[in-house]
């Protein structure tokens, strides 16, 4: 009777394990598939999962001076790891976007886990942009169709990773008087990239858009309403918008200041009113691009394409102009715009990662080189002293060198450099 309770118990176990090794193919089976299932701009673009983030790597003073594969393989880890999922580049005609779509494609092929996605940018100017000779709005550089080619090149080299085009960076808006162009040479390249899909030249999931600031994309004056905008917006997949109240609280500060009735608060709690305003600025350029798009009877995803704030200034934005760059300001302006995207389904890409320090000139203070949430040697600013608390970045460095916070965690020493913006008359 043993024997056959020791026979049966063996039969059973047998059962069991089998049944759990079917399980597990099953298990595996099922993750396969949906790791298999190819992921477009439809499924990245306002998903809470997929963190969106404005990246250039460069290092250096001089900008001929280009990040190494090594470099962007440390910064993409830094990126994987604090949840950034999709990023943004701006132009092809230098190395850079190439070599991040290299580092990403081989840090894909060394590790099942990782995953990265690219919005890739190409740089559009006009006529004589850059030159010494008077820039033609009207007409465009003979380089864009360079651009352009380069740029359908490595989406098609690298079909797991581009998930979206944007043709031009702030290339509309009229305060870019070096290098900006009509909507109608935009809207033309738009339209060559979309032929291009249709044809089965590009992947039919490519989202296409061009990155812009938001009255270029009529959420401003009524300058910008022209037909081949509205023509513009019809074509692109998504509308990718630029908003930044920074620079507001110099140009355009009705937002900005300490106001009379916030006299008497303390003087974290007026930053503190003055950053919520600072939102939702930035929420009013969003719907009044919104406002324009509905107008015209379309109803098209508009994400945030850029914004961010620096955390210090000379010029200004610093002590001696609206006082608005510190790393208190900047931390808080990254938490509200994170907060609230993530609570509308948008996209917001950011500005910026890391510091650049070939931004903004020979002047140390501009405020072009600190809209980094890291510093150049790796720092995490204020925004980020929470992810190093929790571990995020351990093992991980830059440059070598760990990441650590700035002021080296003192609260106290970070407060003293924030700044209480002067009082509204």
């Amino acid at each position: 009777m043993k024997k056959n309770l020791v026979i049966l118990s063996c039969i059973v176990l047998g059962l069991v394990a089998l049944s759990c090794k079917q399980d597990a193919k099953l298990e595996h089976k099922t993750n396969d598939l949906i790791n298999s299932k190819e992921l477009t701009a439809k499924d990245i673009l306002g998903n809470p999962d997929f963190l969106a983030m404005s990246y250039g790597g460069y290092r250096d003073h001089d900008h001929g001076v280009e990040p190494t594969l090594s470099e962007i393989k440390e910064d993409m880890k830094i990126l994987h790891a604090m949840g950034v999922r999709m990023l943004r580049t701006y132009k092809v005609h230098l190395p850079h976007a190439a070599n991040v779509l290299q580092a990403i494609s081989e840090l894909k092929a060394s590790d099942a886990n990782f995953e990265m996605y690219v919005m890739l940018g190409a740089w559009i100017d006009c006529k004589n942009a850059w030159t010494e000779l008077e820039p033609d709005h009207n007409q465009e550089s003979k380089r864009n169709a360079v651009e352009i080619k380069e740029t359908v090149r490595l989406a098609k080299k690298y079909p797991d990773i581009v998930k979206a085009i944007a043709v031009g960076n702030e290339a509309m808006v009229k305060w870019a008087t070096s290098y900006y162009v009509q909507p109608g040479i935009i809207l033309k390249w738009v339209n060559h990239l979309q032929a291009l899909k249709r044809d089965g030249q590009l992947p039919k999931h490519l989202w296409i858009t061009s990155s812009d600031n938001f009255a270029s994309w009529g959420g401003g004056g009524t300058e910008y309403h022209v037909q081949d905008l509205n023509n513009l917006i019809k074509a692109v997949d998504f509308l990718s918008i630029h908003t930044y109240p920074m620079h507001d609280t110099h140009y355009n500060p009705s937002f900005w200041g300490t106001m009379p009735n916030e006299q008497g608060l303390a003087d974290t709690d007026k930053i503190k009113a003055a950053m919520l305003r600072a939102k939702e600025y930035a929420i009013f350029q969003y719907k009044g691009v919104q406002a324009y798009v509905a107008s015209l009877g379309l109803n098209k995803p508009i994400h945030i394409g850029e914004t961010g704030w620096a955390s210090f200034s000379t010029g200004f934005y610093g002590a001696n102009g609206s006082k608005a760059t510190d790393e208190y300001k900047e931390a808080l302006y990254y938490g509200h715009m994170r907060d609230w995207t993530r609570l509308e389904g948008i996209s917001c890409f950011y500005f910026e990662a890391f510091d650049e320090p070939w931004k903004g000139g020979e002047n140390p203070g501009d405020s072009e080189k600190h809209f980094g949430l890291f510093t150049v040697d790796g720092k995490a600013k204020y925004a980020l002293w929470e992810e190093v608390d929790k571990g995020t970045f351990k093992g991980l460095t830059r440059g070598g060198l760990p990441i650590e916070k700035t002021f080296k965690g003192d609260t106290d020493a970070m407060m003293q450099h924030a700044l209480v913006p002067s009082t509204k008359q």
